[in-house]
């Protein structure tokens, strides 16, 4: 009768383990939009300019939708949520957290979109007129 007992045990006492990290893994879900800003520097973008926020905005915003496209995939496979949290989970928090920097910078310094088909702004520096060194 012992042998029973000590069996069902073992058995209620993995399914309360299984249940706890389930509980535990889904809060980490959760807490990444808050502790995103605690993984990239806040500094990083104090300097910036619009056109420099502008091109980093674009950036991350093609690397976070690459990496979430990364993670989807990896989820497709057996096993693929625990290989899209080890393989891709910090970066994508790191790369939230730097866009979230960046458009506070953007918002900051009360930058607008330049429009896509206007012309550059910078103009093509004219050559100045060389002249043949004087023969001797």
């Amino acid at each position: 009768m012992p042998a029973p007992l000590s069996s069902s045990l073992r058995a209620g006492c993995a399914v309360a383990a299984l249940v706890a990290a389930a509980f535990a893994l889904s809060g980490c879900a959760g807490v990444s939009e808050t502790i995103a800003p605690a993984f990239a520097d806040p500094a990083k973008y104090e300097l910036y300019d619009c056109k420099q926020l502008e091109g980093e905005r674009k950036a991350l915003a093609v690397r976070t939708a690459d990496l979430q496209k990364l993670m989807d995939k990896a989820e497709t496979g057996t096993g693929g949520a625990v290989v899209s949290e080890l393989a891709y989970r910090n970066d994508y928090v790191a790369v939230r957290g730097s866009a979230q920097l960046a458009e506070d910078a953007w918002r900051r310094n009360r930058c607008r979109e330049t429009p896509p088909n206007a012309a550059p702004a910078t103009s093509t520096p004219q050559r100045p007129d060389i002249k043949p060194a004087p023969k001797r």
